[in-house]
């Protein structure tokens, strides 16, 4: 028999590093097995190898979770907008988990099931008839034993209250990951506030995923955590941000930008950025530390290597990459083997190469959220009409 792998809470409890894995949606749909749009996990079914090979590399790279591939699978988004995919929720749930186990299985790593924000909630639905579809999905979760749960990508505490309450009724642990930034949810509660009606919910662990970069989510956390601690109150952090540098985000974070989702590209951090990261968030006291949009296994693999002194190994994927770049040692031109140096990664400033684009963009800041008219979801597919509509109000924005 296996031996018995430690839960999360009990590495937390610890001290030790968890490192969660990377961004799935957006990685899958660079592969092309994930449609841009809806943001759908129906690959879990439909095209399963890919979704196991991604959970192969980020463990090979050093995660201890394996997350369920279950973003946005709720029923009410999976038949949002024409979104038609004859499959149903518990079908992509169940493929999502027992694809996240057999490879968990092949290392140290946990399965996490995750819950996310629902158009039912942005519709103003009943908190009843929002829970309900959480409890829907948490079925195959206890069905498939899943180790803990998480409720993530939510940007009202209001709604990740509701799946708290509700993902608590199993007995698992349970993590919870606003996509807020300093300046609080969408409803403008701050990012203390927010962590205290959390763990009050039940969350055993709390912190926030995507819409930020690494720097302004770890910034985000600390404020939960002192929000937390000044409430007389307990509780681990996680962080899980976007590898994508945003620092002209508003409170809606990367989804406000103009290159949102196709031109992003020019943002992405470095490896190297992700040492910094690591190290930032261990030294505020973030235990679970892993990433969302834009991740892939080699950003993963910096910050097990960043933080491999205080976990006691390496991942396996660093026998094919020397420690800040000292398998350039090897190359054949001599000013490529001149940069096989600690000093030479951490100081450079990386050109975008595009001499004609700005640094900084111009979000769109629609400012609409839960309540708003534009925000009413719907099965039926966008019209023609419609998107009319929306052409002629963004060039007003």
């Amino acid at each position: 028999m296996a031996p018995v792998k430690k839960g999360i809470l009990e590495r937390l409890n610890a001290g030790e590093v968890v490192i969660g894995d990377g961004g799935f949606v957006f990685a899958l749909e660079k592969r092309g097995y994930v449609k841009a749009g809806p943001w759908t996990p129906e690959a879990t079914v439909q095209y399963p190898d890919a979704v196991r090979q991604l959970h192969r590399e980020f463990l090979r790279a050093g995660s201890n979770v394996m997350q369920t591939f279950t973003f946005y699978a709720s029923d009410d988004k999976l038949e949002n907008r024409g979104n038609n995919l004859k499959v149903t929720g518990a079908q992509i749930n169940e493929a999502a988990c027992d694809l996240a186990r057999e490879v968990a299985n092949e290392g140290d790593a946990l399965v996490a099931g995750g819950v996310s924000q629902t158009p039912s909630y942005l519709s103003c639905k009943s908190e009843a008839d929002v829970k309900a579809i959480f409890r829907k999905q948490l079925d195959v979760f206890i069905k498939k034993n899943v180790d803990f749960l998480i409720a993530e990508y939510f940007e009202h505490v209001e709604e990740a209250v509701w799946a708290v309450e509700v993902l608590k009724e199993t007995g698992k642990p349970v993590a919870a990951s606003l996509c807020i930034g300093p300046k609080g949810d969408m409803h403008g509660v701050s990012p203390g506030e927010c962590a205290v009606r959390l763990v009050k919910a039940g969350a055993q662990i709390v912190g926030v995923n995507c819409h930020f970069d690494p720097m302004t989510c770890v910034e985000t956390v600390k404020l939960m955590k002192e929000g937390v601690e000044k409430a007389g109150l307990k509780a681990h952090y996680m962080v899980q941000p976007l590898a994508f540098h945003t620092p002209d985000c508003n409170c809606q974070g990367f989804i406000d930008l103009p290159e949102f989702p196709f031109g992003l590209e020019p943002r992405i951090l470095t490896r190297w950025d992700m040492h910094k990261y690591a190290r930032e968030a261990y030294n505020a006291g973030i235990r679970f530390i892993g990433g969302c949009c834009g991740f892939e296994a080699y950003h993963i693999r910096a910050i097990a290597e960043e933080l491999a002194p205080e976990r006691g190994f390496l991942p396996s994927a660093s026998e094919k990459h020397g420690s800040w770049g000292a398998g350039l040692e090897m190359h054949t031109k001599p000013w490529v083997r001149a940069r096989a140096r600690r000093d030479y990664w951490e100081n450079l400033k990386p050109a975008s190469g595009r001499p004609q684009c700005p640094s900084m963009s111009v979000p769109d800041s629609w400012g609409v959220t839960k309540g708003h008219a534009d925000l009413m979801q719907q099965k039926e597919a966008t019209s023609k009409e419609e998107l009319e509509q929306l052409f002629d109000k963004s060039k007003t924005h």
